[in-house]
């Protein structure tokens, strides 16, 4: 049972496992709706005060270079530790001047502060996601989806943890000092597990393993979203929530059953192979080992990038740097930047996120001035939450299947994602009645399927050496298509509108402060424009669709099956040796 218990531990299921909890504890940034009234009012703070902190938390939540550059040059684990300290920091500090502990802070140390709290998010999924894609580089795609479809449940996991342990009747300060130490000890206490794991054969049930951990995370959300549900139509108690949280945690812990069952399957082969001193050709099994990080940093040149003679002239030099090399193979990040197909992804990231997540944001503030009541605007983000879920998952599953077996580029999925976003956008445009519905499910579902499609892409095309990196460098797109199209578009085609409403009534305002707006025209030319935007992003993705065709009808994942043959031929070469080493020693001891 010892060995049981250690190879569990040390396995790459329990890795995965391990960023299943990780993940869905680093989702804190969707939950600001519930905690920015209390900043407001303890703070004295005004709308557009509050709106910038709502951009420094985006832009912490999504601007993760730094981390990538902290995973390239140090372990998985010591990467969850710096965000668990720069979670606990970031947010403590809030909850610390909201609750007036500390002298009132100015806005621009709020700003740092939130932005602090929210770029941890950056390191918790750079350190899991990218760790478990590494360790699974043949289902990167469904990785991704189950991952990031945590990420997306995280919202709602809090919240259900936040009233089990303060109540409904406790202020919103108490979920920041929540957000503060629970994800933060989380990682702390799981970061031993987070680590690169040598695979030396893929499993055949490998595929079914991932399904089992889908349909776990599908009950679990199932079950968030009728609580949220009943929560808003039944008044519950302490007791209630207590018991509706505890409910949440076994289902999140379910994972570990499958992980312990797989596990004692694989210990049972091994051990009657090693009685029987059969051949391990009869069981397919997974030999596992953690990885030294400068071990890892020398890897096989690919031809294009084999060094060559030395030249006399440094432009020549510069040329070969820069020559990227064929698809599939590992990038630097010079020569990744510098590509078009970067490029696209990233128009493609502004445009197509941008516009979801102006969406997602302004939801509120959309169904009121389409006439919702406040119990149904709840509703509404909450489809948007779990509908994300399902988005993630779904683009990770059907995805990798339809790559893997009909080599169907994964690019023509954010294509068609994209362009099924419009209808969402247009949804809002028009403002036709009980369409917000359909809109916030349909906006929500592609709002999640892009991220995973865009993610699994770039370690694809560019390689996974430096995917911490490239995966960061890429989530800048979305703030930044949030500043243009929610600030600059929506803020601005929306004050428009207010202003012109309230001169017909004979009023007039000096600023912004105050402007409410009624009615379907208030958003209708801002998302007639987003989705626009929107479809020109998905004819710009066509450019990558018939850039990558040929890419996609190859064997994407052919080099790793190689690496597994060459590792299998090693360790059998190594049992050789000792098996050899074992009868000179047995024949020297008779010989004495």
């Amino acid at each position: 049972m010892k060995n049981l218990a250690v190879q569990m531990l040390l396995g790459r299921r329990f890795m995965v496992f391990a960023s299943f909890i990780i993940m869905s504890m680093a989702g804190a940034s969707y939950m600001f709706g519930i905690y920015s009234n209390s900043i407001k009012s303890s703070l004295g703070y005004d709308q557009t005060s509050l709106n910038l902190l709502s951009f420094f938390k985006e832009l912490g939540a999504n601007v993760g270079i730094l981390s990538g550059v902290i995973y390239d040059l140090s372990p998985p684990w010591l990467v969850l530790l710096i965000g668990a300290v720069m979670n606990f920091g970031g947010y403590f500090a809030i909850w610390l001047a909201v609750t007036h502990r500390i002298s009132q802070p100015q806005l621009w140390h709020m700003c740092f502060y939130i932005f602090l709290g929210g770029n941890s998010e950056s390191l918790f999924n750079t350190a899991a996601l990218v760790t478990a894609v590494k360790n699974f580089p043949e289902s990167r795609g469904i990785m991704v989806g189950l991952l990031k479809g945590f990420v997306g449940l995280s919202g709602a996991i809090l919240t259900q943890l936040y009233l089990a342990v303060y109540g409904d009747d406790s202020g919103s300060d108490s979920l920041i000092l929540l957000i503060a130490w629970l994800p933060a000890a989380i990682c702390v206490l799981l970061a031993p597990t987070c680590r690169i794991i040598k695979v030396v054969q893929q499993e055949k049930k490998e595929l079914k393993l991932f399904f089992n951990f889908l349909y776990t995370s599908l009950v679990l959300a199932g079950f968030l979203m009728v609580i949220i549900i009943v929560e808003r139509c039944v008044k519950f108690s302490k007791t209630a929530y207590g018991g509706s949280a505890g409910v949440v945690l076994i289902l999140l812990c379910l994972p570990l059953a499958i992980v312990l069952k797989e596990e004692i399957n694989l210990w049972k082969n091994n051990r009657s192979n090693s009685l029987n001193n059969s051949d391990s050709s009869q069981f397919r099994s997974v030999i596992e080992e953690p990885i030294d990080r400068t071990e890892t940093a020398v890897e096989s040149i690919p031809p294009t990038e084999q060094v060559p003679p030395l030249s006399t002239t440094p432009i020549s030099r510069l040329t070969r740097m820069l020559k990227a090399p064929q698809r599939g193979e590992d990038y630097t990040v010079l020569q990744a930047l510098l590509s078009l197909d970067m490029f696209i992804l990233f128009v493609a990231t502004i445009f197509g996120i941008g516009g979801a997540l102006t969406a997602i944001d302004n939801m509120g503030q959309i169904g009121i001035s389409l006439g919702y009541q406040s119990s149904n605007i709840s509703t509404l983000v909450s489809l948007v939450s779990i509908w994300n879920y399902l988005g993630r998952v779904a683009a990770g599953f059907v995805s990798e299947i339809f790559v893997r077996k009909y080599k169907l580029p994964r690019p023509l999925m954010l294509t068609m994602i994209l362009f099924l976003s419009c209808v969402g956008h247009l949804l809002i445009a028009f403002g036709v009645p009980g369409s917000l519905y359909v809109s916030s499910m349909i906006i929500g579902f592609c709002f999640g399927a892009e991220w995973t499609l865009i993610l699994a892409m770039i370690s694809e095309i560019f390689g996974l050496k430096y995917y911490s990196s490239l995966l960061n460098f890429e989530a800048i797109a979305s703030p930044l298509g949030v500043y243009v199209l929610n600030s600059i578009v929506a803020g601005h085609l929306y004050d428009k509108e207010a202003n012109k409403q309230m001169a017909k009534l004979g009023f007039k305002r000096a600023n912004r402060e105050g402007l409410d707006c009624s009615g379907p025209q208030c958003y209708k030319l801002s998302f007639i424009i987003i989705s626009a935007l929107t479809l020109l992003g998905s004819l710009i993705s066509l450019i990558l669709v018939l850039r990558t065709r040929k890419f996609y009808r190859s064997d994407i994942y052919r080099k790793f099956r190689e690496e597994e043959v060459e590792m299998d031929m090693e360790i059998q070469e190594s049992r050789e040796r000792n098996v050899e080493m074992s009868s000179s020693l047995e024949t020297m001891v008779e010989l004495q």
